[in-house]
């Protein structure tokens, strides 16, 4: 009498082919028997605070909206006529290398200041006013004057 051709490991890697297409088989007639459209699970819905839910918005909170109220881009910038004379305290003043920052009263925005555009000479915590002008890298403070 032979011996059988097939060894341990043969038969252990068929065993498990046929557990997982026995497995494979179970999981396809749940989902048959469930009967759930897939398209009914990827729906989802936004509600009327931006966030993502899977439950239809409600149709009495509904709220009309013309088309011409909707802006499509960057809103544009509402130009509010300031004074051109600003005041504001030195934040930061370095003298050995020449440059600054002023934080504007109004707008709480830091301005950068350079020493060739300084009338008076200022240090940190001095109240100025100064003229804004676009420089190379943005605001820049021109015509600073110490404030007395």
């Amino acid at each position: 009498m032979g011996r059988s051709q097939e060894t341990f490991n043969k038969k252990e890697v068929r065993n498990k082919k046929e557990k997982k297409r026995k497995e494979k088989e179970k999981k396809k007639l749940a989902r048959k028997e469930g009967e759930k459209s897939s398209m009914d699970d990827m729906i989802a819905y936004v509600d009327e605070n931006g966030m993502i839910t899977d439950t239809p918005p409600d149709p009495t909170k509904k709220s009309k909206i013309k088309s011409e109220d909707i802006e499509l881009g960057v809103p544009t910038r509402e130009s509010v006529e300031m004074d051109p004379i600003r005041k504001g305290t030195v934040s930061f003043f370095n003298e050995s290398k020449g440059f600054g920052f002023i934080k504007d009263l109004e707008t709480k925005e830091s301005v950068f200041v350079h020493i060739n555009n300084v009338i008076d000479e200022i240090k940190e915590g001095n109240l100025v006013s100064f003229e804004v002008e676009m420089g190379h890298k943005g605001p820049t403070a021109v015509r600073v004057k110490l404030e007395k």
